[in-house]
């Protein structure tokens, strides 16, 4: 069934794009990510224009985003505080890259630009993550046991002025930290679509020392709002979100979800990691081929 996407100017699948929104939220549901850093490359593979994926994506990642951050509220796993902060720092983060996203599609380079900033961006993810679920496989196999990295933030934001208690979070430190968190995170959401838990979370255990059992639940109270403010942004700025993109992208990632999340109670969490990284580094090398890639045939010329 081919409809017409008014903002894409171009006629799609129905159900190709249902089908891309449930295999993205069926590998969200099975590797526990928002699926935004997939998403969009996927809907440019399938000819989307970048602005139009990235903008239409945000809206998706908005409403399959709350049901977890209600369910994290409801057991008491949300720092509201730690999370009011992130927001601040988002939407400030969010209304500059709405500016630098507008100044790129005036120059005519937003599509390249999304393209080479994933092409950096999963590249450096996914070797990352291979490289740690490859040595967390082969310690397993071999019976080995790593020591537990013990839960500290680091020295440097230790340093900064304005310290603060975040009860919820077990943490005594400046909310500047944070803010810049969440400031960079929103930058992010607008170019490339993601709601960038997978950056947020590492960091926030990793470097602020966050407790764990808000991590996720934060994370995902933070994404609500940044994503929802992302798309009217676009709306307004760009007016690249298509709504009837997004509609379908929400039905089903919603579906796809629910199968994913099953899927994942039947494999080891290191075979899970390996597995999405070979994905982000497949995505990732495809864009590269996209970009630099240069065909025999430059124009082609149709007959009547």
């Amino acid at each position: 069934m081919d409809i017409y996407l008014p903002i894409a100017e171009i006629s799609v699948n129905a159900l190709v794009i249902v089908g891309l929104g449930a295999l993205v939220g069926f590998l969200s549901g099975m590797f526990g990510v928002g699926g935004g850093f997939l998403m969009t490359p996927f809907l440019i593979f399938y000819g989307i224009p970048p602005a139009v994926a990235v903008a239409s994506s945000a809206p998706q990642i908005t409403g399959a985003s709350v049901s977890g951050a209600l369910a994290h509220w409801q057991r008491g796993g949300v720092d509201v505080k730690m999370g009011l902060v992130l927001i601040a720092g988002g939407l400030i983060g969010a209304t500059m890259g709405s500016g630098l996203f507008r100044l790129l599609q005036n120059l005519g380079q937003i599509d390249v630009t999304i393209s080479l900033v994933y092409v950096i961006f999963l590249g450096t993810i996914g070797g990352m993550m291979l490289k740690e679920s490859g040595t967390a496989l082969l310690d397993k196999r071999s019976g080995r046991r790593r020591p537990a990295v013990p839960r500290r933030h680091n020295p440097l934001i230790a340093a900064l002025p304005w310290r603060t208690r975040f009860y919820k979070s077990g943490l005594y430190i400046s909310p500047l930290a944070p803010f810049f968190l969440g400031m960079a995170v929103g930058t992010l959401t607008v170019i490339m679509g993601i709601g960038g838990g997978f950056i947020m979370v590492p960091v926030m255990i990793y470097l602020l020392g966050m407790s764990a059992a808000v991590v996720v639940g934060t994370s995902l109270f933070q994404i609500v709002f940044v994503t929802a403010a992302t798309t009217l942004l676009h709306a307004i700025n760009s007016q690249t979100v298509d709504i009837v993109l997004a509609v379908l992208l929400l039905i089903g990632g919603v579906a796809g979800a629910q199968f994913g999340a099953r899927a994942a109670q039947k494999l080891p969490g290191e075979q899970l990691r390996f597995a999405l990284s070979i994905v982000v580094l497949l995505v990732a090398i495809r864009l590269l081929v996209g970009l630099t890639w240069r065909p025999d045939e430059i124009f082609t010329v149709y007959g009547p």
